[in-house]
């Protein structure tokens, strides 16, 4: 391999012959790269100034006029077209324009609100960029994908997704799916060899793929293709341009709103009929019907989907969950079983190794997270680890058959990069005065047997003068299944079956106590000998090692609050069933007294379809599932799924993607999870703390709250204006509400009031109640009977202030009309705060907290006013000041239904209580 050099690459290197065709030395060589030490920081920004960023043509944001045009293109803006069309055919010029003006100020909120929104989702997802390792200056860290540039030396493991074209220089069963660019469904094996330059895609096992998976294995590659020369880049224009598809709850909203038009036309020609019947004209009664068909269509249902998404989802990332699908936003209100992995969620993913069982005894070793020093006791009494065999070659062991490397940041302080379990055994080594530079200066390494998880164990070459010096570590049964032998002292002793199960013990003991055990061993193979030649047997067992991974201390009240929502969690890990079991039972899983029936390890159990009926109830109850493989947790999923529940799975690895796309929301771990499993996801943790899920759903809960809350409203109110106007078409005299007047009514007091409750932050009460029935409507027959109980006590209250106004001022005096419509306004206004939850305080609630609200309130109270006491408005709307008596009237008229629902809700929750 040739060193860096600092001269400028050519822009195409690979004129004559493709990455794929060359060597790796040639691929290195014609990007003035370096294996060893990978680019410096100038060099790297120099490139990336040269080449542009990492990154692919993407779809156009919805641009402006897009989003304006959409809100015209509805079956609701069509029906207000067509109502405004017979006004004018009607002659009836002010009422067409009014409802123009409906529609124009509909599509100008609409058009604002769906903007902002739209603009905030498209920027929530600029927050999960993948990032990449390379080695820059000589050392590993991670940069944003988008800073790769031709010639950064990359370093990946499974779990990764690959982020640009890379030709190999290095391999350890090295598997890849391909699948978005070649369409094959299972992963193509990958080496350093060339192979020919005429090699189609799915030939070329010599590069690496942007966009692209490592499902097993390991390896070492350089950048020679980024952004738009990539592979990936060519094909992406043809997706460029695909529309993003509307979510289950987007489309409910839809469904609601085409069958409200039906039963708006329906109720419209109801109402004409009786005005006609009763004598009042045609002319009035078709004007009367527009008017009410125009109040009643909900305006503002297609745009409160987004608001509410959106707003909701800026909630969520405040709380540190980011969310890739829209339609997990409303799965996961009605989340009914959390499937938890242990380490990171539950436990701080904060390794340390604390102990070795050694054939010598136990070895206790001091020191927490990243500390460099510490000390070993062997059984109670410090010792130097050079003194004992075992321990020294323990230690060597778990510091050379790991991919993790330890650094210095600017002010000294220690980092890592790595797997925080690798990272402990590096420092527990490194406080031993062996440091890993050291051990690999001593054994080189010069093979890899990456970890698999099927496997569950991984393994390093290491030249010696006497051959090649095998360290392997993994779960403590695949490692003992290998070993023959047993580390005594200097020496090895055979591993007899006794002993064999004497040792799995010991490892038992460890879990109960909390530990993350790993099994290591050693082997001696001749010279020359490779990774793809290795098989997992004749080793040596040096012993077990212990590692604490702290509880978190917020995963009790994590546990608690899920389970007061009534959720259920059940951890599924892949570690020993003791540790489980006592993690589970510091976060509060599972109780002291608990059977520990409900502790199942999934190793001993059959595929879902040959399961028996009591191995099915075992894991239906199941608090702690372990040693899951991939396939046991897709079977769990699937069992709980078949029994109503509604799943979400917690994952950070490769192995967990399938889970986390078959799970109902599929939740990533932001901080240590794989680009695999965070493309998989729904929704992806910022800070993999569990109570991030809790808050997740709580935000869930709350945005469906609101968008029903905000129909409940809206249809009360219409419903509120369809039985004044009926009434009043029933009896001779003066209608109580003019057709112009309840255009305005809906222009003001409806969209402006609905859009606010809309985002409300919800109700702390949403989280105490159990999961909502996936199934359930938006509307709900009790909802539904809600809507016409308020629709009916506010058409009363109007009634009884039209009534009182004829009283005072004269069946024909113009007040009392004013009167009727400044009562129906005000009584729509003080309706909104009655639309709180109804576990809140009547005072102090979600719906009082809104300061959109309040602004919403104040600004349809002044145009009430406006309208009224303006006299050219007021001449349009055929309206007149209703005076000191009449304004009193309408505003003790129009508080008399929030005074009345909030006293039926005292009597209910004290008879509740009672």
């Amino acid at each position: 391999m040739t060193d860096q050099r600092t001269s400028e690459p050519p822009r195409a290197p690979f004129e004559d012959r493709p990455p794929w065709a060359l060597t790796a030395e040639e691929v290195v060589e014609r990007l003035s790269a370096s294996v060893e030490r990978g680019l410096t920081a100038a060099e790297a920004a120099r490139r990336l100034a040269l080449h542009g960023p990492n990154r692919l043509l993407e779809a156009p944001p919805r641009s402006g006029w897009r989003i304006l045009a959409d809100q015209f293109a509805s079956p609701i803006a069509a029906l207000l077209a067509a109502a405004a069309v017979l006004a004018f055919a009607l002659d009836d010029p002010i009422e067409g324009g009014a409802i123009v003006a409906v529609l124009l100020l509909n599509a100008a909120i609409g058009f604002t609100t769906e903007r902002r929104a739209v603009r905030s989702m498209e920027a929530l997802r600029a927050l999960g960029q993948a990032e990449a390792t390379v080695r820059r200056d000589g050392r590993l860290e991670r940069v944003p994908a988008s800073d790769l540039v031709p010639g950064d030396l990359v370093v990946f493991e499974a779990g990764d997704v690959l982020v640009a074209d890379m030709r190999l220089v290095a391999a350890s069963r090295l598997e890849v799916d391909e699948s978005p660019l070649t369409g094959e469904s299972l992963p193509q094996a990958k080496d350093t060899a060339p192979v020919p330059a005429a090699a189609g895609v799915d030939e070329r096992t010599g590069v690496v793929f942007k966009g692209t998976a490592v499902t097993r294995g390991s390896g070492e590659a350089v950048v020679h293709a980024t952004g738009m020369a990539t592979e990936l880049g060519r094909i992406s224009s043809l997706v460029a341009s695909a529309e993003p598809s509307r979510t289950p709850f987007e489309r409910r909203l839809q469904r609601l709103a085409r069958r409200l038009i039906g039963l708006t036309l329906v109720v419209a020609a109801l109402v004409a009929i009786a005005m006609l019947t009763g004598g009042r004209g045609v002319e009035l009664a078709i004007e009367t019907a527009v008017a009410l068909a125009v109040a009643t269509i909900p305006e503002g249902l297609p745009i409160v989907a987004t608001v509410a998404l959106a707003r909701g989802m800026w909630r969520m990332v405040r709380h540190h969950a980011l969310v890739e699908n829209l339609a997990a936003v409303e799965t996961l209100g009605s989340t009914t079983l959390v499937l938890t992995d242990k380490t990171g969620t539950l436990t701080e993913n904060r390794m340390t190794v604390v102990e070795y069982r050694l054939a010598c005894g136990t070895v206790a070793v001091s020191g927490a997270g990243l500390e460099l020093a510490g000390e070993f006791a062997l059984d109670g009494e410090v010792v130097e680890p050079a003194s004992v065999p075992e321990l020294e070659l323990a230690l060597r062991v778990g510091g050379l058959c790991t991919n993790a490397e330890l650094g210095r940041d600017e002010q000294g302080a220690t980092t890592a990069v790595g797997d925080p379990t690798e990272v402990a055994l590096v420092i527990a080594a490194t406080k031993a005065g062996l440091d890993r530079a050291g051990l690999v200066e001593a054994a080189p390494e010069v093979g890899e047997v990456a970890f698999d998880s099927s496997a569950k164990r991984m393994a390093t070459l290491h030249a010696q003068e006497d051959g090649v010096l095998v360290a392997v570590k993994g779960a403590p049964e695949a490692v003992l299944d290998a070993c023959a032998r047993l580390v005594t002292g200097a020496d090895e002793a055979p591993l007899s079956d006794a002993a064999r199960a004497e040792w799995s013990t010991a490892a038992d003991a460890l879990g109960a106590r909390g530990r993350r055990v790993l099994g290591l061993a050693v082997g001696r193979r001749p010279a020359g000998t490779t990774a793809a030649d290795f098989e997992y047997e004749d080793l040596a067992l040096v012993g077990l090692v212990g590692l604490f991974d702290p509880p978190r201390a917020s995963a009790r009240l994590a546990v608690e609050a899920c389970h007061r929502a009534g959720i259920r969690v059940v951890m599924v890990t892949g570690d020993h069933g003791e540790t489980g079991w006592s993690v589970g039972a510091a976060v509060g899983l599972v109780g002291p007294d608990d059977d520990r029936g409900r502790l199942v390890d999934a190793r001993g159990l059959a595929s879902l379809a040959d399961l028996s009926e009591d191995e099915a109830r075992r894991l239906l109850d199941a608090a702690v599932v372990a040693r899951a493989a991939p396939r046991s947790k897709l079977d769990l999923i699937e069992l709980h799924q078949r029994e109503g529940a509604v799943v979400a799975m917690t994952g950070d690895g490769v192995n967990d993607a399938p889970a986390l796309e078959k799970a109902d929301v599929g939740v990533a771990m932001g901080v240590r999870g794989t680009q695999v499993a965070r493309d998989a996801a729904d929704v992806v943790l910022l800070d993999d703390e569990l109570g991030t899920i809790v808050t997740a759903v709580a935000q869930g809960r709350a945005i469906f709250q609101n968008v029903r809350t905000f129909v409940v409203y809206l249809l009360s109110c219409n419903v509120s204006e369809i039985l004044v106007v009926g009434a009043g078409a029933l009896v001779p005299g003066p209608l109580p509400i003019l057709p112009l007047q309840i255009l305005f009514l809906n222009l003001v007091t409806d969209v402006f009031p609905a859009l606010a409750l809309g985002v409300c932050e919800g109700s702390p009460a949403l989280i105490e109640r159990p999961p909502r029935d996936p199934k359930e409507p938006i509307l709900t027959r009790a909802h539904w009977r809600r809507v016409f109980a308020l629709g009916a006590v506010l058409a009363a209250a109007v009634l009884s202030a039209y009534t009182g106004a004829g009283v005072l001022f004269g069946g024909d005096d113009p007040r009392t009309t004013s009167t009727a419509f400044v009562a129906l306004a005000l009584a729509q206004l003080w309706l909104v705060l009655a639309m709180r939850d109804r576990a809140s305080h009547w005072a102090v609630n979600e719906v009082t907290r809104n300061r959109w609200v309040w602004g919403a309130l104040a600004l349809c109270l002044a145009l009430v006013v406006l309208a009224v006491e303006w006299e050219p408005l007021a001449a349009v709307l055929a309206v007149a000041p209703p005076g000191p008596r009449g304004w009193l009237l309408a505003i003790g008229a129009s508080a008399a239904p929030l005074v009345l629902v909030e006293l039926y809700r005292a009597v209910i929750g004290r008879r509740r209580r009672g």
